[in-house]
């Protein structure tokens, strides 16, 4: 079962509510891909692997499909959705920072971080499109002006996505004051519609009775870098915790950025201090751990492999990870 695009809330709960016959299912995640020619050349590799495997509903990529400082042209973009067109089940992409809030970089053209986001949009998100890929998956937007913050339903589960990628979600200065006011405001507003769509997808999934709920981000909020590249996402991780605690089920947020794979439980989180120079890492906190949250970072450049997904209301977990490492693409240790 899907959200069909336009659906109301009151509509979308009706969906929930009258979903029964939930079987398990898998996909598969990637994200931080084609870094440069050598890691381009693996990715028809991943995708070859991915689509060999029957069991896969969906792909998601949760960003930077380019290195940061590489070129954020239209070509590379309409190349990159051929590619993700390719793949034979529905495909579903999250803007990372490398193809927007990057690009006012000398070696991505220097760009206006606001207008490679508005051709992002209409290249890969436009209002009321489906996923990519060669099946479509009907997906519920935002509104026209957050057309990439998706929400979906399949046996069970909810899936989500938000528009919050590294370099400080944005506001990390391009050297540019008129472009720096205007990432500010922009990213302003973002937040909250981040914050709302966070806050109503809970409520829905509560209200419906899901079993589960997986979020995916671009950004690694708890990344060892100074206190200054995280100020963005303290609203994020509060609510996160707040509302995963409300929800008492399975709740997952994926994402890449740091490239480090990992599956770990991270909330609670340490207190924001904007005094430190850098803040704690989350296994520093000696808080429990919130059982019912996990972290995931999908491989990412160099390593050109997948994480497949396996989904199953009745089991307590509900979300189970399986590392694929695709041999074509195994690059020997120095």
């Amino acid at each position: 079962m899907s959200f069909s695009q336009a659906l109301s809330a009151g509509a979308v709960l009706a969906l929930l509510l009258g979903a029964d016959g939930c079987q398990a299912f898998s996909f598969a995640l990637i994200g931080d891909q084609e870094y440069d020619a050598a890691q381009a050349a693996r990715f028809p590799n991943l995708r070859e692997a991915i689509n060999a495997d029957p069991s896969i509903a969906f792909v998601i990529h949760d960003g930077d499909i380019k290195s940061g400082s590489s070129p954020c042209s239209d070509a590379l973009f309409l190349a990159r959705r051929d590619e993700f067109n390719a793949f034979a089940k529905p495909f579903v992409y999250v803007f990372g920072d490398n193809e927007w809030t990057d690009c006012h970089r000398a070696g991505a053209g220097r760009y206006n971080p606001l207008e490679r986001l508005a051709k992002l949009r209409a290249i890969f998100h436009p209002y009321g499109s489906p996923s990519l890929g060669a099946e479509s998956l009907s997906l519920e937007r935002q509104g026209r002006d957050y057309p990439e913050n998706l929400r979906w339903t399949q046996d069970g589960a909810m899936f989500v996505t938000l528009n919050i990628p590294g370099s400080n979600d944005g506001l990390a200065s391009t050297g540019n004051a008129a472009w720096d006011a205007a990432n500010r405001a922009e990213e302003a507003i973002r937040k909250r519609r981040n914050l709302a769509w966070l806050r109503e997808s809970f409520a829905l999934a509560q209200r419906g009775g899901l079993a589960g709920l997986m979020l995916v981000i671009q950004a690694n909020p708890w990344d060892a870098i100074p206190t200054s590249g995280l100020t963005a996402y303290q609203d994020f991780l509060a609510a996160l915790e707040a509302e995963t605690r409300a929800f008492g089920k399975p709740v997952v947020l994926v994402h890449g950025d740091s490239h480090y794979f990992r599956i770990d439980k991270p909330l609670p989180t340490v207190p924001f201090d904007p005094q430190l120079s850098t803040q704690p890492m989350p296994w520093e906190n000696p808080a429990p751990r919130l059982e019912n949250f996990t972290r995931v970072e999908t491989f990412g450049t160099v390593n050109a492999h997948w994480l497949k997904v396996t989904v199953d209301r009745d089991d307590p977990s509900v979300f189970t990870f399986q590392q694929r490492i695709v041999r074509k693409n195994v690059v020997p240790a120095p």
